[in-house]
């Protein structure tokens, strides 16, 4: 079947991988333009376009992949299926309408649970211990078409929002191509989804990140694995930032004055008080300075027992 790709993000490399290396044809890619990145805002092109170099198949990087140019290019290479998979941008009716077939999205949760952009960090916050992967065929309502295919995975007890990523990309690349076989065999089966079962998993905003102290050490543990590396879990010292890059906890019952309160020194961790238990921090940055260890970061400042984080 000819196809053409939709996506942007390291996480649709895979599937373009997958896509590229089997029977059928990829005609085209669709990514996102080229855009300043980083502190010191050096142009740099997406992942996608990354992988594309030096390949010799078109992309195309639309502002707006609903204006009637964007339209007019796609249609004119009369492609069997479009495929999208962490692309960036809403396709709309006239899109949708444009290959033969219809448009299938590759989705990081088993669908109709956290549609919307950041199913990963959310499925890690909330403490879940399964998640996984979904293709759909795309109509104009985001995430919510007809059931393809699914694949449930296990989430790792110290997995992070990056290491899970990265192992949903590699499934649901082998789970888009069985999609594409089965629909090239006409021997896909649709599934409406179950509305009842739909919950929302909406796009990252900085303040996420921002940690209350008066809930479980265990909670806190999950928004430190589940928002790395943006927007982070932080917290304030001394009227700056401090963001939490790796942690464990223990859930010894603490006391009300404790809370967010420094509860002890190791030669390598630095533990605070929460409602139930402590966060044990083990890697941390401040505002301003490096990554470090919690040791390095006890070693250079004068952090003591009750000192507290807001």
């Amino acid at each position: 079947m000819k196809i053409i790709f939709f996506g942007t993000s390291k996480f649709a490399v895979p599937s373009l991988k997958k896509i590229m290396k089997s029977r059928h044809e990829v005609a085209a890619v669709v990514t996102q333009p080229d855009r300043k990145r980083g502190r010191k805002l050096v142009v740099a092109s997406p992942p996608v376009k990354m992988e594309m170099k030096d390949k010799g198949i078109p992309i195309h990087q639309p502002q707006d992949v609903a204006s009637q140019d964007a339209l007019e290019t796609l249609r004119r290479y009369n492609a069997d299926l479009f495929l999208v998979v962490a692309f960036g941008q809403i396709l709309k009716k006239d899109l949708l309408k444009i290959p033969k077939l219809y448009c299938v999205n590759l989705h990081a949760s088993l669908l109709p649970k956290y549609r919307g952009a950041s199913p990963i960090n959310r499925a890690i916050t909330n403490g879940d211990k399964k998640t996984g992967v979904t293709t759909i065929k795309m109509d104009e309502k985001m995430d919510r078409g007809d059931i393809m295919l699914r694949r449930e995975v296990d989430i790792l007890d110290e997995e992070t929002s990056q290491s899970l990523s990265e192992r949903l990309s590699n499934i649901g690349a082998g789970l888009l191509l069985e999609t594409i076989e089965l629909v090239d065999k006409n021997e896909i089966k649709f599934i409406k989804q179950d509305e009842k079962d739909a919950s929302y998993a909406y796009k990252l905003k900085k303040e996420d990140g921002l940690i209350d102290w008066a809930v479980p050490a265990r909670e806190i543990h999950n928004r430190v694995r589940g928002l790395a590396p943006w927007p982070g879990a932080y917290t304030h010292w001394k009227g700056k930032l401090l963001k939490i890059y790796k942690s464990a906890f223990d859930e010894d019952d603490s006391a009300e004055k404790d809370i967010g309160a420094v509860v002890g020194l190791g030669e390598d961790t630095l533990l605070v008080g929460t409602r139930k238990g402590r966060l044990i921090i083990k890697e941390l940055q401040l505002e301003g300075g490096k990554r470090m260890s919690a040791g390095d970061f006890l070693r250079g400042h004068g952090i003591k027992t009750g000192n507290r984080f807001k």
